[in-house]
């Protein structure tokens, strides 16, 4: 598990902001399982979605998401995956391969986590921000992510990974406008 808890330069959770924030989302208690849920609720509800709020500047650093308060999926993955690890909850981040426009190509990634809870094991969740047709919840053990999956070509990645792909951060590092990223999202050959 310590490969889910680590530091990076993306997930750079020991930011001050970070865990400041970390522990107001602790508020004193030792449930992991509600810690969880109020890092998973804050990210989804106050970290706006890149795209739908035409927001700049792209973010890819948990700490810059924060500090900017908006970023795709991906970044909002590594937001969430530093506020569970400042928690010392194990987090990884998770892959689905979707149509861009829910009616086949173009396709692309989306960014998701994954959270080790004691009494259930991993759990995957999804922060990526609600809007209408998309209801992403925390209700464990069931699963309420954001996309389900719609076609053959659609693909619900199992791996829980420690660290971002290269692709997606190599995409949110060169693209200097949501529209930029937009045009550039990465498809599954960064995975398979």
């Amino acid at each position: 598990m310590q490969e889910f808890l680590r530091y990076s330069d993306i997930i750079d959770w020991k930011c001050p902001d970070i865990m400041t924030l970390a522990g107001q989302l602790r508020a004193d208690s030792t449930d992991n399982t509600q810690i969880a849920g109020n890092c998973f609720v804050w990210v989804r509800d106050n970290i706006k979605h890149s795209m739908d709020f035409r927001m700049n500047p792209v973010t890819c650093k948990a700490s810059d998401v924060l500090k900017y308060r908006t970023g795709y999926c991906y970044a909002k993955s590594h937001l969430l995956a530093a506020l569970l690890r400042a928690n010392h909850i194990p987090a990884g981040l998770c892959y689905q391969r979707l149509s861009v426009n829910d009616d086949g190509t173009p396709y692309c990634l989306h960014g998701l986590n994954a959270v080790y809870l004691p009494d259930i094991g991993w759990y995957r969740i999804d922060a990526r921000g609600n809007k209408e047709g998309v209801d992403a919840h925390f209700c464990p053990p069931r699963e309420q992510l954001a996309f389900a999956i719609q076609d053959e070509n659609e693909i619900d990645f199992e791996d829980i990974l420690a660290q971002p792909l290269t692709a997606v951060v190599d995409v949110l590092n060169s693209c200097e406008t949501y529209l930029d990223v937009y045009n550039n999202l990465p498809d599954a050959n960064s995975i398979v």
